[in-house]
């Protein structure tokens, strides 16, 4: 369960503020029909993050596990950093086409997820953890559990988010995180640190 909950967690705080959710934000707005977007979301997420956990389940069948830890403990780590200097700006977000709420909300999410860090967390969570269907489960609800409010909520929403702070909650979860991975690599190899744990 420790993957749903840590995945769950992971995604829905580094969610807030994220370009992502500014494209939640402009597509309650544009279309009014909210569980038409919550279902586009749903589906572009899963979509995305099936595709992230079993990119990152099949590196974590073929690395041994002490340079694993190591290696999703840097990659969250560097997350932190991305999310400190290279915040998303609402811009950033695509533009919404005429069509229905439902099918330009799955293609945009669809698109602005690849590459995204929430997507890299899902993948480098798959790659630590074992079942896959948890980390895939928790990182979709983190994302919904993120933008729910503001899709049902819309602009009344938006200007009552503390940003910064959240954005502050975000490093923190990550670089915790790293550095669970990377003691845990540690432990593994302790002692000595050698070439040969890798």
């Amino acid at each position: 369960m420790s993957a749903f909950l840590i995945s769950l967690s992971t995604v829905a705080v580094a969610e807030m503020g994220d370009r992502t959710q500014f494209l939640a934000l402009m597509l309650a707005a544009r279309f009014r029909r909210p569980w038409a977007i919550m279902a586009g979301i749903l589906l572009a997420t899963l979509a995305d993050n099936l595709a992230a956990a079993a990119l990152g389940s099949w590196f974590g069948h073929r690395i041994a596990p002490a340079f694993l830890d190591a290696l999703v403990g840097c990659s969250l780590t560097l997350m932190a950093l991305w999310t400190i200097f290279a915040p998303d700006e609402a811009e950033n977000a695509p533009k919404t086409s005429s069509r229905g709420a439902f099918l330009t909300t799955l293609c945009s999410f669809f698109l602005a997820e690849l590459g995204d860090k929430t997507q890299i967390a899902t993948l480098a969570l798959a790659a630590a953890y074992p079942n896959l269907l948890l980390v895939v489960a928790g990182s979709t609800a983190g994302l919904l559990l993120a933008n729910a409010p503001v899709v049902f909520l819309g602009d009344a929403f938006a200007h009552r988010i503390p940003l910064s702070a959240l954005r502050y909650a975000a490093v923190v979860l990550f670089l915790g995180l790293g550095a669970f991975f990377v003691i845990r690599a540690s432990q593994l190899c302790w002692p000595p640190l050698s070439v040969s744990c890798f």
